[in-house]
């Protein structure tokens, strides 16, 4: 494998008391935890994306690196924060997963490996429109990090408006898989029905 992965730690539980989203306990581990065990088995390497006092996630014992870009610019920023460090490791490919996500598939890196165009997205089936992105988790070629950075600093800040503009791919998976959790009740339903 020539893939690293940067988990996206992302938002703010501010629906469900403040704090880290990814924080949040689900059963006896917290999503953020549990977004860990899934994405290590299938990539060489992890980091955390995460801004403010990087040092709240020392006890998960990955690098944790914050957006380069000024501002907070969204998950893209967080993608080339992940970009810059797989560069520096050497890496080839980053694999994106969203922390408050736990229950993404666990052959998510094999299947999206499977194209190769430089960057590919997870999508869920729609009976009305299709396909439904899921943008959050995709395989991005690391060389595309200073096209990226120039969108950025250019205002760009939807993830698919960058990434059709790169050709992307989308890869459909069952519409449960990328069950995310933003409210009390979707905590609840997913301590009920996630495994």
């Amino acid at each position: 494998m020539t893939e690293c992965a940067v988990i996206l730690a992302g938002g703010q539980a501010n629906r469900m008391g403040g704090g880290d989203k990814g924080r949040l306990m689900l059963g006896d581990r917290s999503l953020i935890q549990r977004v860990i065990d899934r994405i290590t088995p299938q990539v060489d390497a992890v980091v955390l994306n995460a801004n403010g006092d990087l040092s709240r996630f020392d006890d998960l014992g990955l690098p944790v690196v914050a957006d380069s870009v000024p501002g907070y610019a969204g998950p893209l920023a967080g993608v080339l924060a992940g970009m810059d460090w797989a560069a520096e490791q050497g890496h080839e490919w980053l694999i994106s997963v969203a922390a408050d996500t736990p229950s993404f598939p666990l052959d998510l890196v094999q299947r999206l490996s499977e194209y190769d165009t430089p960057v590919v997205l997870a999508a869920t089936p729609d009976p009305e429109r299709g396909r439904v992105p899921q943008p959050t988790f995709g395989r991005w070629q690391v060389s595309l990090r200073h096209e990226l950075r120039a969108a950025l600093n250019d205002g760009v800040r939807k993830i698919r408006q960058w990434t059709q503009a790169q050709g992307e791919t989308l890869v459909i998976f069952d519409e449960g898989d990328f069950f995310n959790i933003n409210t009390p009740e979707d905590l609840a339903w997913a301590e009920q029905h996630l495994k």
